[in-house]
């Protein structure tokens, strides 16, 4: 047991980004201007698809819920990552801390099975066209939606409990912007295998799971669309799945690095950038690449624009 006898961890302190006062002020622009234009978009999609009854479809519902995800998915770290450029000590409390971890967790999950109910609505509208309005109905649609929210909220308690009852002493220095699964389990005082295992497997299995899912998905989609006889068709079909293959491959590339990955020494700072890139670049670039694709979107925008 390391510092048994040095007083329990009450606060952390987030090392953030950048310890350069040079580059702090450069910072905090670029990453407000970043998160303000990613509530924009994301906003803009949750209230078109809600407003337009064109949009009330599996497909649009889906993204509605993805862009909804993103905007809690962001807002639970930028903020604070905003505020530590602009303060000497960015110090975050015990319950603080523990309270964005589970909500970053929740949100992440949440993704990621909103992700994987989206390939297989892709699946279904390619390989099952006959059969896609029976076995995606709006009605269950929306039971796909639900799920995803439940299974993500209740995956996210186990490790958050677990890492949250382990003791902190001594060192409360986090070398992050945000509280996260590997920072959090160096700082504790005791090595615990079974939550250390526990923790890591449910953090990494949430990944692994719903990306073999979307893969098997599309496994079968790119079949279907091999045999189909015209380059237009081919095209088409392939162009209902470029989005969300893009989005995926974003998503999951940097986050199947981080949590999926041998223990051990990880450069810091290239861990920073990877968390920066799917914590708050994807949910900029996710909408953007959902709606500059999407012919009904962009019909959607210009009939409210007209209005």
């Amino acid at each position: 047991m390391r510092g048994a006898n040095q007083t329990r961890v009450k606060e952390f302190i987030l090392h953030g980004l950048s310890v350069n006062e040079d580059t702090r002020a450069v910072l905090f622009a670029l990453f407000l201007m970043v998160y303000s234009l990613t509530l924009f978009w994301n906003i803009v999609i949750v209230m078109l698809v809600w407003s337009n009854t064109s949009l009330h479809k599996p497909m649009y519902i889906f993204l509605g819920n993805l862009s909804f995800v993103e905007i809690w998915y962001t807002t639970t770290t930028v903020p604070k990552m905003l505020s530590g450029f602009l303060s000497k000590t960015n110090s975050i409390s015990f319950t603080g801390c523990f309270l964005q971890f589970f909500f970053f967790f929740v949100f992440g999950s949440t993704d990621c099975f909103l992700l994987a109910v989206m390939g297989y609505d892709r699946y279904l509208a390619i390989c099952q066209p006959l059969r896609y309005h029976v076995l995606m109905s709006n009605r269950i649609c929306f039971r796909f939606a639900s799920s995803c929210w439940i299974i993500g909220f209740l995956w996210s308690l186990v490790p958050v409990i677990l890492v949250s009852q382990l003791p902190f002493c001594g060192n409360n220095e986090i070398n992050h912007f945000l509280c996260d699964i590997g920072p959090l389990l160096e700082l504790s005082c005791v090595s615990d295998f079974i939550t250390e295992m526990t923790s890591l497997v449910l953090t990494s299995s949430v990944l692994l799971i719903t990306f073999c899912f979307i893969c098997i998905s599309y496994v079968f989609i790119i079949q279907t669309i091999i045999r189909i006889p015209s380059s237009s068709g081919r095209h088409k079909a392939f162009s209902t799945c470029a989005s969300h293959l893009i989005v995926v491959a974003m998503f999951y590339g940097c986050a199947i690095y981080m949590y999926v990955r041998p223990s051990g020494n990880h450069p810091y700072f290239q861990d920073k950038l990877m968390a920066v890139f799917y914590n708050v670049l994807t949910p900029l670039l996710n909408p953007i690449i959902y709606s500059l694709r999407n012919k009904e979107f962009i019909e959607a925008v210009k009939k409210v624009m007209s209005c």
